[in-house]
């Protein structure tokens, strides 16, 4: 039973766990053994965010529900735990979980977090003390069937998955439609290709934006590929995969409750020792957004090259102008939406590393460095979520082109003279293309001039739309 006494910032009360006695806030729902680890890990002040508090929440209640079912728990017991879940499925009690992320590599911690908040909300609701663990426990009752082992990758997995079909995916598709939507509008603009930042022969802006869009598209795909193992869920392994003190159909139960209520594709994993002595899944899933975040960066990147000046670069297509860009230098406007999503993808990167070095965690029948690894993962998949939704809508919807300044600098090119190799051969091709620059001669004056094509073959080779098109020359030449 709690006593009570006045501490110096406020009332506190002292519970027993194994270990002896521990202060606790008068007013916390958390208990001893959270307040043990909130003392042993002041490192970082990063907290599990909302996504994950919630998961936690619905498998705690998920478990209550199956223990109901398999008459392993009274039906009031049970009901006051899913109650009480139900308040950390909402948020009401984010505010009680003060764990740091880096503790105890299995995550027990933030476990026993759970199990203390929602015990004492469900003795509440029963008509007991905070502390007291009466009339419900929060090992016996709210934790009955369940390991820190296979409650947190079961978290971790489910977390990932709501936010990866909340926020991530349906970025990703707008942000795929918005470039799609370019890719159409600026079809006929053409303009002179690149290749190791050097003029190459001519595109269609359109095409450059559908090749930014198959990005996405493949991205999208990519991620919708790693869901499916993070649909297997290590729930009813317990302590090292065996399923000890686990009523065999615990897990099909809670399972079956968290499917029907999320609507997700959700199965018991096939084997628990990969399902807790490895973290796979997760190292899967931050590759593929690893990938997502380079496909970002690089559409990012190549759209301020894009608008890069707008007097002195290439300014090819105009950003839309959010805010002002210098403290110094007045009208000056930044691509600040691309240096954003390029941010964000460093730090997916980065975090990827993190949880690659995570998976090296695993030895045996458990891995412990799981919470790291279930943090940068939900990181990642929410930043990367906000910023293709934010590249999509703040820049891509409002790009335009400039058709003007492409065909400038497409006419400047030297490079169209590939479009006369069919006709005239390379080494021909090339003598030419050095005068013309060392003269300043166009390639059409140059070729007559030598003989090699009428004007009327120039012109047609010389035709710059069939340039961003497959063939070997004019129409009606050998292959055109």
């Amino acid at each position: 039973m709690e006593t009570w006494h006045d501490a110096e910032n406020g009332e506190n009360r002292v519970e027993k766990d194994s270990m002896g006695e521990v202060e606790v806030p008068a007013s916390a729902y958390y208990g001893a053994q959270t307040q043990r680890a909130a003392d042993n890990f002041p490192i970082s002040g990063w907290r599990f965010g909302r996504r994950f508090i919630q998961a936690l929440g619905l498998v705690k209640w998920a478990a209550a529900q199956a223990n109901e079912d398999l008459d392993l728990l009274p039906a009031d017991i049970a009901g006051a735990i899913r109650d009480a879940a139900e308040e950390v499925i909402a948020g009401d009690h984010d505010d009680q979980f003060v764990i740091d992320v880096f503790q105890t590599g299995s995550g027990t911690s933030t476990n026993m977090n759970a199990n203390e908040v929602i015990a004492n909300r469900a003795s509440e609701l029963l008509g007991g003390v905070r502390g007291s663990k009466h009339p419900v426990h929060p090992n016996d009752h709210v934790n009955r069937c369940q390991s820190s082992n296979d409650v947190i990758p079961t978290v971790t997995h489910l977390a990932a998955l709501t936010a990866i079909n909340e926020i991530l995916l349906p970025s990703l598709v707008h942000l795929r439609d918005a470039l799609e939507a370019k890719a159409s509008e600026f079809d006929g603009v053409l303009k002179s290709g690149r290749t190791h930042l050097m003029d190459a022969t001519p595109v269609r802006l359109g095409q450059e934006f559908a090749g930014y869009a198959s990005q996405v598209s493949h991205g999208v795909s990519r991620m919708q590929r790693a869901t499916t193992h993070l649909g297997e869920l290590a729930l009813g392994g317990t302590a090292v995969g065996t399923g000890i003190n686990a009523h065999p159909e615990f897990a099909t139960s809670a399972i079956d409750h968290l499917r029907r209520r999320t609507g997700l594709h959700l199965v018991e994993a096939p084997d628990h020792f990969e399902a807790q002595g490895a973290r796979d899944a997760v190292v899967e899933a931050s590759g593929a957004l690893k990938t997502v975040a380079v496909s970002l960066a690089r559409i990012a990147n190549d759209l301020r090259w894009l608008a890069s000046g707008p007097r002195t670069g290439i300014a090819e297509i105009r950003l839309p102008a959010l805010q002002p860009g210098s403290s110094i230098m007045p009208g000056k406007v930044n691509p600040v939406i691309p240096e954003a999503v390029i941010q964000v993808a460093a730090q997916v990167i980065g975090n990827d590393a993190a949880i690659t070095l995570g998976g090296l965690g695993s030895i045996f029948e458990l891995n412990t460095m799981m919470p790291l690894m279930a943090h940068d993962l939900l990181f990642s998949i929410e930043t990367l979520g906000a910023a293709a939704g934010l590249l999509a809508e703040r820049c891509v919807e409002g790009i335009e082109a400039d058709p003007r300044r492409a065909q400038e600098l497409l006419e400047r090119s030297l490079v169209i003279v590939t479009a006369l190799v069919p006709l005239i051969g390379y080494d021909a091709a090339a003598e030419v293309s050095k005068e013309a620059y060392a003269t300043g001669r166009s390639l059409r004056e140059i070729v007559i001039a030598r003989g090699l094509l009428t004007p009327e073959e120039v012109d047609a080779a010389l035709d710059l739309r069939r340039m961003t098109e497959p063939g070997l020359g004019p129409a009606g030449s050998e292959g055109g």
